[in-house]
C-alpha cells in the first residue's frame, strides 16, 4: 500500500497531455511524475496518494529513457509554457497522436481512421504571438514573463525560445521604460497599478510587428517617451496600440484599444492570401503549420466549385477565405465584431466576391441560416476550446450538408461532439492530429465526417 513520502522504483510506461510519466505499481495504482519519460526506470518520492493514483517526484534516474534529452531552455520548469522539452520531438509526436487516438476511441467510442501526426517544421522561434503578464518579485522588482504552471505567479523570462527574437527586444525596452519611469505594476490581488501585459504580434511574412500594451486605465505617462524608444530599436514596428482593461478579471484584453502610432493593425499572409490582424484578431500563432493545417482541412471539404460553405467561428475569415476560390459561395460566422470587419476587409482585400459574413453567435447564425434556407454543402467547424453546443450540431444536422470538416483544439471535446455528430448519422471517416505547437501539451485535429 503506497504511502506518502515512500521512495519507489517505477518503470514509465505512458505519458500524460500535460508532460507527466505514467508508471504503474504492482498493484496498478497509476503514479504520476513529472520530468520523467516513456522508457525511464526512475526512483521517485511520493507525494501523494489517492485512491488509484498517486503523484511523484523525479528522485533518481535508474535507467533514461532512449527519446529523454537535456532541456535546451533555462526557464523549463518553472514556467507554465513548454512541458516536452525534455524529450525528442519524434517522442512528442507519437504521445500527440496517441492523445487524440485514445480520446477519439475512449471518450467519443468513435472507431475510424486515424493518419499520423502532422508535425511541424520549426520547433522553436515558431510563435507569432505573445501575451505576457507583469508581475512583482518578492523583492519589489518587476517581473515579465509566463505564469508558472496552474497558477498566476510571474515567472520572470528574458528571451522565450518559441518566440522571435525581435520579441526579445520588445521585452527589452519595456523593461527599461520601467525602469526609467517606474510605472507602477498592476496587482491583482488589490486591483491597483496600471501596466497589466505585453501583447505582441509579428507578421511573419511582411516583417511587420505590433506592440501592444494592456493597462488598468486609457494609457501611460510618458506615452511618447516609449513610442521613441520603441521606434529607435525596432525599425520594422508598425503601430503600437493601448488597450484598456479595468475590470478585476483573469481576461487579457479589455473591450478598448486607443491606436497611439500606426495603423492599429499589421498584415501577414497566409496561403497565398493577405490578412489584415488587429489585436482582437484570431491568427494562429503557429502560421506555416496553420497553412499545413488548412491544406488538410481543404482536401477533406473536397470542393468542385459549385458548393456553398459555411465557416462557423471563422475569426477574421482565414480558413473559409482560403478556400473560396474553390466554391460558390462562402458563409462566414463570427460573434466577434472586430474579427468579422477584419474578415469582411480581407476577403476585399483578396478581391474574393462570393464571400459573406455574419456577426452573430454560431448556433443562432447556424439557426438563422436554416430559417433562411440556407443549405450549405459543406460545414467547416473550429470552435473554441469548449467545442460545440449540442443546439448547434443538431441545427448543422438538420441543414444536411453532405461533409463537416472540424477543426479542434482539444481532443476530449472533439470526440465528445464526433459522438454527438453521429448520432444525429453524421459518421467520422478520418481523422488527422497536427501539431501546431511543439513543445507544449497542446495539440489540434482535423476530422472529416459524412452524413449517412
Amino acid at each position: 500500500m503506497l504511502k506518502k513520502n515512500d521512495i519507489i522504483t517505477l518503470d514509465i510506461t505512458s505519458a500524460t497531455s500535460e508532460g507527466s510519466g505514467v508508471g504503474r505499481t504492482p498493484d496498478g495504482t497509476a503514479v504520476f511524475v513529472p520530468m520523467t519519460a516513456i522508457g525511464d526506470t526512475a526512483r521517485v518520492k511520493i507525494l501523494k496518494v489517492k485512491k488509484t493514483y498517486a503523484f511523484a517526484r523525479l528522485e533518481e534516474l535508474v535507467t533514461p529513457s532512449p527519446a529523454r534529452i537535456e532541456p535546451d531552455c533555462p526557464q523549463y520548469q518553472k514556467c507554465g509554457g513548454c512541458v516536452w522539452r525534455h524529450i525528442t520531438y519524434a517522442a512528442e509526436c507519437a504521445v500527440k497522436e496517441q492523445k487524440v487516438r485514445d480520446a477519439v476511441q475512449r471518450i467519443g467510442g468513435i472507431s475510424t481512421s486515424f493518419m499520423p501526426v502532422i508535425p511541424s517544421q520549426r520547433t522553436c522561434r515558431y510563435r507569432n504571438k505573445a501575451q505576457l503578464p507583469f508581475g512583482k518579485s518578492p523583492d519589489g522588482g518587476v517581473t515579465m514573463g509566463f505564469y508558472a504552471f496552474h497558477s498566476h505567479r510571474v515567472t520572470d523570462c528574458t528571451d522565450c525560445a518559441l518566440q522571435p527574437t525581435v520579441f526579445k527586444t520588445v521585452m527589452d525596452v519595456t523593461r527599461e521604460f520601467i525602469r526609467l519611469t517606474g510605472v507602477e505594476i498592476y496587482d491583482e490581488q488589490t486591483g491597483r497599478g496600471r501596466l497589466r501585459h505585453l501583447y505582441i504580434r509579428y507578421g511573419e511574412i511582411t516583417d511587420e510587428l505590433m506592440v501592444c500594451y494592456v493597462v488598468n486605465g486609457n494609457g501611460l505617462k510618458h506615452e511618447d517617451m516609449l513610442i521613441q524608444m520603441l521606434r529607435r530599436e525596432l525599425p520594422n514596428l508598425k503601430t503600437v496600440v493601448f488597450n484598456s482593461n479595468r475590470e478585476k478579471t483573469n481576461v487579457i484584453l479589455g473591450s478598448k484599444n486607443r491606436v497611439a502610432y500606426g495603423s492599429g493593425f499589421i498584415t501577414d499572409e497566409l496561403c497565398g492570401l493577405r490578412f489584415k490582424i488587429s489585436p482582437f484578431s484570431f491568427w494562429q500563432v503557429n502560421r506555416a503549420q496553420a497553412e499545413r493545417l488548412y491544406a488538410k482541412a481543404r482536401e477533406y471539404a473536397c470542393l468542385g466549385g459549385s458548393e456553398v460553405l459555411l465557416d462557423l467561428y471563422c475569426g477574421t475569415g482565414t480558413i473559409g477565405l482560403t478556400m473560396a476560390k474553390d466554391c460558390k459561395q462562402l458563409i462566414g460566422v463570427e460573434i466577434i465584431e472586430d474579427a468579422v470587419r477584419d474578415a469582411e476587409h480581407n476577403a476585399a482585400v483578396n478581391s474574393i466576391c462570393n464571400a459573406r459574413f455574419m456577426c452573430a453567435d454560431a448556433p443562432q447564425a447556424a439557426q438563422r441560416l436554416k430559417e433562411e434556407g440556407v443549405r450549405p454543402d459543406v460545414v467547416i467547424l473550429d470552435p473554441p476550446r469548449k467545442g460545440c453546443s449540442p443546439g448547434l450540431i443538431q441545427t448543422i444536422a438538420q441543414m444536411a450538408p453532405k461533409r463537416v470538416v472540424y477543426v479542434s483544439c482539444d481532443p476530449a471535446t472533439l470526440a465528445r461532439d464526433l459522438k454527438d455528430f453521429a448520432a444525429m448519422g453524421y459518421q467520422t471517416q478520418e481523422v488527422t492530429p497536427v501539431d501546431m505547437f511543439p513543445r507544449t501539451a497542446h495539440v489540434e485535429s482535423v476530422a472529416l465526417l459524412t452524413r449517412t
